[in-house]
């Protein structure tokens, strides 16, 4: 049994880059379609999804559009990248999942990403969901490290973080699009600090 099994997750292994495939008890995470291009709008058209992170904040549905291209074609280059969650039982998109690739003090890293719908929030499906992501990216990631960056007062963003293995690597913490970030990183941290 693999460690994603013993935690209640699995891959579907034959899965083709063009179906990439999560599971969890409760959630199906699927790699974007054209036809998820509205929810990735009503997501982040929301502006309590981007309260913390105004400059991730959509009003258009061309910019939902050129998001999900960028997806896209993170996964045609690298093999990873985003998914849209849905709950087992339904096709209501909730939420987004994944990893994208930025720099952090100089170095590649993978960026743990997580924005669902409100009126998801506090069932515990962002923790399941960036869960599976980070299990996943331990599997079968390109090897970069991982880090979730994070505005110091978004509360619940940071326990979904804790909740899916990260913890505080406080010497990475520095300013960020929208503002200071604290970053919480998969252990060990041997993430060089700002200089």
């Amino acid at each position: 049994m693999t460690d994603a099994s013993a935690q209640g997750f699995r891959t579907d292994d034959e899965a083709s880059a063009d179906c990439a495939l999560l599971l969890t008890p409760r959630l199906s995470l699927r790699r974007p379609v054209p036809a998820d291009v509205d929810a990735v709008l009503a997501i982040h058209r929301d502006p309590r999804t981007c309260l913390h992170n105004p400059s991730d904040a959509l009003t258009r549905r061309a910019e939902a559009e050129a998001l999900c291209r960028s997806w896209h074609d993170q996964w045609e280059r690298h093999g990873y990248g985003c998914w849209v969650v849905r709950r087992q039982e339904g096709p209501e998109r909730i939420g987004l999942c994944g990893i994208t690739t930025t720099r952090l003090n100089g170095i590649g890293v993978l960026n743990l990403f997580y924005r669902f719908a409100p009126a998801f929030w506090g069932r515990g499906f962002a923790a399941e969901a960036a869960t599976a992501v980070v299990g996943w990216a331990a599997r079968r990631g390109p090897g970069l490290p991982l880090v979730a960056r994070i505005r110091p007062e978004n509360t619940a963003s940071r326990r979904v973080a804790v909740r899916a293995g990260l913890t505080r690597a406080r010497h990475l913490d520095g300013p960020g699009v929208d503002g200071f970030e604290q970053v919480f990183a998969v252990e060990p941290h041997p993430y060089p600090p700002p200089h």
